[in-house]
Order: structure tokens, then sequence, then C-alpha cells
């Protein structure tokens, strides 16, 4: 719904309702995130997108609204209408597109995290109290500079290797550091500063494997386009090499991280930024997982070197001992239970493809 035909207006001299805001919540992470939300209550749950949400997704909140991260006055109106106490900071160009207009990715990416911070420390101020603010982040901010480093390096901790090749990676990055800039040291010299007016919490996200939305475009795809194509039974080309090694986890995990970590007591955090992680098979790894899934399924290799060179920047893996025990992360699956047990059986429904015999 539109801001005009929100039902969740309120009119002047009206208390504001309490809500939780999800921007980008037309995205694959979105979809997920608005139904866990919704299942939680207590608050009203509002979305924003720059494309009015479909149906499924509207049905989730409690007002949606189409339009800019980037307009400032779209953004004064929601703090208008709602007292916003989380905000989840979905909204972001991709790292593949963003290669395609990086000035364009900045401005959504770091400019637009930029106004939604601020919009937290402003609601934060008129509260008296602070605001959570979730932001995911991504294994794109690493930046190995060789394939040898990289299989040299292995399990990667938070503070290395943070030299980004990507202008998505570069805005992630950014975003971490402005969000405990907001925390940490917002209008450091000012009389009237708030102490920690943002509660920031970040998780840098793995390659995230959703079978209930289409690949939109990620480095990190490959995976989840090899099992939509062999369902569809269409011949893939996969991008990369059969060597190529990142780390990924399923939407369901990576929602209930968030979820998990935003409902952590602030005193166990001793980061603002963690590593997740649950699995990392090599591409032609998880093609031979697809094969044996969909019997039949043409799965090639003819490699980008463009994209290539992007995930060879990438760790093979991810240290996330911090997440373990600050908040109690742990992976739900490994590789072939992911498959099996999530990614195959939704597809095969969405595409009303049968077992095999």
């Amino acid at each position: 719904m539109t801001p005009a035909a929100s039902s969740a207006r309120t009119h002047l001299g009206q208390r504001r309702t309490a809500a939780a805001l999800v921007t980008g919540a037309g995205g694959e992470m979105g979809h997920a995130l608005l139904r866990a939300l919704a299942e939680q209550g207590g608050r009203a749950v509002v979305a924003l997108d720059i494309r009015e949400l479909d149906g499924p997704a509207r049905n989730h909140c409690d007002a949606s609204f189409a339009g800019d991260i980037c307009d400032e006055s779209l953004l004064s109106r929601l703090l208008g209408q709602y007292e916003i106490g989380e905000i989840y900071h979905l909204a972001a160009l991709l790292s593949t597109r963003g290669e395609f207009v990086p000035e364009a990715a900045h401005q959504v990416n770091v400019v637009g995290t930029l106004n939604l911070l601020k919009l937290a420390a402003d609601e934060a101020r008129s509260r008296g109290t602070t605001v959570q603010f979730f932001f995911p982040s991504s294994i794109a901010v690493y930046g190995l500079p060789s394939l040898e480093a990289k299989r040299r390096a292995g399990v990667v901790k938070e503070e290395q290797f943070l030299e980004p090749v990507t202008m998505y990676g570069c805005s992630k990055l950014a975003g971490e550091q402005l969000g405990r800039y907001y925390e940490r040291h917002y209008r450091l010299l000012a009389q009237d500063r708030m102490e920690r007016p943002v509660d920031f919490r970040s998780i840098r996200f793995p390659g995230i494997i959703s079978a209930d939305t289409l690949p939109s475009g990620g480095t990190s795809d490959f995976g989840p386009e090899m099992v939509h194509a062999a369902a569809q039974k269409k011949p893939y080309a996969c991008f990369v090499r059969e060597d190529a090694r990142i780390p990924f986890m399923t939407m369901p995990e990576a929602v209930g991280a968030a979820l998990s970590l935003m409902s952590a007591p602030k005193e166990s955090l001793t980061r603002i930024v963690y590593n997740i992680s649950s699995f990392a098979p090599s591409a032609g790894e998880f093609a031979d997982m697809v094969r044996r899934e969909f019997k039949g399924a043409k799965i090639s290799f003819e490699v980008d070197e463009r994209r290539q060179a992007i995930v060879d920047s990438w760790p093979e893996g991810i240290e996330d001992s911090a997440a373990r025990t600050d908040w109690g992360w742990k992976p739900g699956h490994s590789a072939s239970s992911a498959l099996k047990q999530y990614l195959v059986p939704r597809i095969r429904a969405r595409y009303a493809v049968s077992s095999p015999k």
C-alpha cells in the first residue's frame, strides 16, 4: 500500500504507532524478514521499497511505502507517523549490478545508509531512548590480493583483508563504519549530544541461498541459479570455475541470525560487526550435489573472468567464533542438508517437478 492508502496513518495530535521499519522489503531477505517480524507481533511492521510490494509481502506488514531511501522528505513523513524503535536496513544495490553503476551503488548503499542512521538518531532524541539498527553487511568487504593468498589464508577473521574490490564491498564497509560512528561518536563535540543514540548491530553474511525468491544477480548466486535451472530442466552455464569456493548459508538461517542478534542483550555483545557462516562447497561440489538431486541436469562451466576475480577476492571461509560465543549463533545446515531439506523440496514444488524414482 502507498503512503496515501496506509491504514496506519495517525492524525495530528495523536500518538504515533510503535513500529519496526524494514527497508529493501521487496528483496529476497525482505520477504522472509517481514514474515518473521509479523509472526513475532508486538509492534507494527512498516515496509519501504523502491517499488510497490507484491501481495504476499504486503500481507505481512501494517503499512507499505514505495519510495527511495535517499528521499529525506519521505523519511521525515515516516517519522511523523510512526515511532520507530527498530530499523532493518536491507536496501542496497548488489555486487554485480553495482559494478555497472558504481556511483549509483554508492548513492544507494552509502548515502541511503547515512539517511537511515540519521533517522534513527533523530528518533532516539525524540523518544529519549536508543533505536536499534540492523545492517546486513557482506563477505564482499574482504579483498584478498590473489588466489594464492586466499587459499593460504583459509578462514578469515573480522579484522583481516578489509580491502574490497567492488563498490558493493566498499559501500558495505563504509556502512559498518558509519554505524560504529553513529553508535559511539555521533555529534562528538555537540553540547547537547545523546550518548549512543543508535544501537548498531551488523552481520557480514556469506552468500545467501533462497528457495522462495529468484536469484537477483548477486555474484554469489551461482549456487541457487544451478538449482533453479535444473528444476526447470534448463541448461546452466556457471560463471565461476569448478574449484571456486566461498561460504554460504540458507535464507532462513540468515533471517534467524538477524533476529537472534537483535534480541541479544547489549551487554553480551563484544563487537558491532559479526561474521557468520554455515557451509562452503566449491562450485563443482555444489554442481555434483545438484546433479544427484536432478537426474539429467545439464551444468557446465563457462568462466566469466571478471566475476571470477570478484569471487577469488572473497575468503574460502570466515571465522565466526565471536557470534557463537556472544549471541549463540549456530549453523542450521550443512551443504547437503541445505540442498536436500530446504532448497530442492521448495524449488521442486515451485516448478512442480516430481522427485526422482
